[in-house]
C-alpha cells in the first residue's frame, strides 16, 4: 500500500514538473512552489518509508501469529490425538465391558472386554441393535421386550440413566449375569447416545451363594443343641410308650394264648370250658378297664411324638436347603411355620408366639434359602430382645407376634416383639455389617445387615422397623407380589 502512494505522489510530481520525474536545477532559488513541493515530497518520502517499515513489522507479526497458532493447532492437535490413544488404551484395558449406544441403541463402540464376555467380534457387534444381539431373551428363554429393556432403550421409560443387574446372551447361547450401569448422553436436551458398562458377576453370585448357605449352616449349628432337644422330649415319650406297649404285650401274652388254644379246641369238637376257666382267670389279674383306656393313648401320644419329629427333621431340610439362584413360588406361610419350628428353642423360654397369617396369601415369587434365613434373624433377635428386657426373671414371658397380609401389589410380613425396643441414637446403625448390642458371643451383628441386603437387593423390597424404648419392636418387610423379571417388571 506504501509502495502505491508513493509511486501516484511520483507521478503527480512528474506532471507538475513537465513530465521529466525530476525537479529541475536551478541555479538560483528555488521558486517558493517548488520548495513546497520538494518539503511535501520529503514528508511523504519519510512516511514512505515509516509505513513501509510499519507493514514490514505488521507483516512480520502477522506472520509470526499465523505460524504460532499453527504451532498451537499442531500441539493442540498431537494432544489430542494423544488423549484419543489414552482413551482408547484405557477402553480397551478396562476389565469391565464397554459399548457405546446410538439413540436408535446400536452398538458405535465395543471394547475387547465387552465382546469377549460376550463371545462375538466387536466388528459383528458394530451398528447392531444391542438388544437383538445379546439381550433379546429372559432367563426363562421367554422374549423380552424391547420397550421393557433397562439397559438399551431406558428413554423409552422416562429415564436417562439405569442401574441394576440382569442377563446378556452370549454368541454360543448361554446366558449370564451382569452388574450394568447405563448413562445417556444428553445434547440439546436430547439424548444422541449412552454408554453401557458391565461386568460377569457369576463367580460373584456363586460365592454370595456359598456364603449365605454357610451362614445358613452357622445359624443351624448355633441352634442344633435346642433342635436336639426339640427332638429328644418327643423321642423320650415315645420310647416311654412304646415300653408300656411292651410291658402290656407281655401281660397279655396268656390271653392270647388261651384264646388260640380255645380256637383249636374249638376246631377239633372239643369243649372249650377248662380252657374258659383259665381264661377268667388270666382276665381277672388284669385291669382291662386301665388297659383298655392307657393303650389306645400310648399310641396315639407315640403318633404325635412321631408327627412332631418328622414336622422338625422337615422343617430342617426346608431351612437348609441351599436353593438356588432363580426365585421360586413358594407358600410364605409355610416357610415362616417351618422357621418358627427349627428356631422354637431360641424363643420357647422367653416368649409365647402368635401368628396371624393371611390363609388367602397367594405364592411369592423370593429366593426360599434366603427368606428364611430373613425370618430366622428376625424371630432370634425379637427372643433375644424379649430375654434382655426380662433378664433373669423367667416368671413372665413376652410375646411374639408374626402376620402376612397383601397390601396393593405387595406381601407384608411383620414380627412384632415385646422387648426392649431400639434406643433412636443407634436407629441408624441398625443395618451395619457387625454392629450388634449384644454381648461377645451372642451375636455378631450380621443378621439384619443380611436381612436388609436380601429384601432390598435381591428382592426389590422395603424392610422398615417401628420401635417404643421400653415396649417393643415391630420389623416390617414388604416383597413385590408376582414373578420378579429381570427388568424390574412384576408380571
Amino acid at each position: 500500500m506504501g509502495d502505491l502512494l508513493f509511486q501516484d505522489i511520483s507521478a503527480l510530481l512528474a506532471a507538475d514538473v513537465g513530465g521529466s520525474g525530476a525537479l529541475p536545477q536551478q541555479p538560483s532559488a528555488d521558486p517558493p512552489e517548488e520548495a513546497i513541493l520538494r518539503t511535501r515530497l520529503k514528508h511523504l518520502q519519510a512516511e514512505h518509508q515509516t509505513l513501509r517499515e510499519s507493514y514490514a513489522e505488521a507483516l512480520a507479526a502477522a506472520v509470526e501469529e499465523r505460524e504460532q497458532r499453527l504451532r498451537e493447532q499442531q500441539q493442540y492437535t498431537a494432544r489430542l490425538q494423544q488423549l484419543h490413544r489414552q482413551n482408547e488404551l484405557i477402553l480397551n484395558c478396562a476389565g469391565d465391558g464397554i459399548v457405546g449406544l446410538d439413540a436408535a441403541g446400536r452398538a458405535t463402540f465395543v471394547n475387547p472386554a465387552a465382546a469377549q464376555m460376550l463371545g462375538h467380534r466387536a466388528d459383528d457387534l458394530l451398528g447392531k441393535p444391542l438388544h437383538q444381539m445379546v439381550h433379546h431373551s429372559r432367563a426363562d428363554s421367554t422374549a423380552y421386550p424391547p420397550e421393557q429393556c433397562p439397559i438399551c432403550f431406558p428413554s423409552h421409560r422416562g429415564q436417562r440413566s439405569a442401574s441394576g443387574e440382569d442377563i446378556f446372551w452370549r454368541k454360543s447361547g448361554q446366558c449370564f449375569p451382569i452388574e450394568f450401569t447405563r448413562a445417556a448422553i444428553v445434547q440439546e436436551g436430547e439424548q444422541s447416545a449412552a454408554v453401557v458398562t458391565f461386568r460377569d458377576v457369576t463367580q460373584r453370585r456363586l460365592l454370595e451363594m456359598r456364603l449365605r448357605q454357610a451362614q445358613k449352616l452357622e445359624s443351624i449349628g448355633q441352634l442344633a443343641a435346642g433342635i436336639a432337644h426339640e427332638i429328644n422330649t418327643p423321642t423320650q415319650y415315645i420310647g416311654d410308650n412304646i415300653r408300656f406297649l411292651q410291658d402290656v404285650f407281655e401281660d397279655l401274652s396268656p390271653v392270647l394264648a388261651v384264646c388260640r388254644e380255645a380256637h383249636e379246641a374249638l376246631q377239633h369238637g372239643q369243649s372249650p370250658a377248662e380252657l374258659l376257666q383259665r381264661a377268667a382267670t388270666v382276665f381277672a389279674s388284669l385291669d382291662v378297664d386301665y388297659l383298655s383306656r392307657e393303650i389306645p393313648l400310648a399310641i396315639q401320644q407315640s403318633l404325635e411324638g412321631l408327627e412332631r419329629v418328622a414336622r422338625i427333621v422337615r422343617s430342617m431340610k426346608e431351612f437348609s436347603h441351599p436353593g438356588g439362584e432363580e426365585k421360586q413360588a413358594i407358600d410364605l406361610n409355610r416357610a415362616i411355620e417351618s422357621t418358627l419350628t427349627v428356631s422354637r428353642n431360641e424363643w420357647k423360654y422367653v416368649a409365647d408366639v402368635e401368628t396371624d397369617l393371611d390363609p388367602n396369601l397367594p405364592p411369592v415369587w423370593c429366593l426360599p434359602g434366603d427368606i428364611n434365613q430373613v425370618m430366622l434373624n428376625l424371630i432370634v433377635n425379637a427372643a433375644h430382645a424379649i430375654a434382655e428386657k426380662n433378664g433373669d426373671d423367667r416368671s413372665q414371658k413376652g410375646k411374639i407376634v408374626i402376620s402376612t397380609k397383601t397390601d396393593n401389589g405387595w406381601v407384608e410380613i411383620r414380627v412384632s416383639d415385646t422387648g426392649a425396643g431400639i434406643p433412636t441414637h443407634i436407629r441408624d446403625k441398625v443395618y451395619d455389617p457387625f454392629f450388634t448390642t449384644k454381648p461377645v458371643g451372642r451375636g455378631t451383628g450380621q443378621g439384619l445387615a443380611i436381612a436388609h441386603a436380601v429384601i432390598t437387593e435381591r428382592h426389590g423390597g422395603t424392610i422398615d422397623f417401628e420401635s417404643q424404648v421400653g415396649h417393643g419392636t415391630t420389623f416390617i418387610v414388604r416383597l413385590p407380589l408376582g414373578k420378579k423379571t429381570h427388568g424390574g417388571e412384576t408380571k
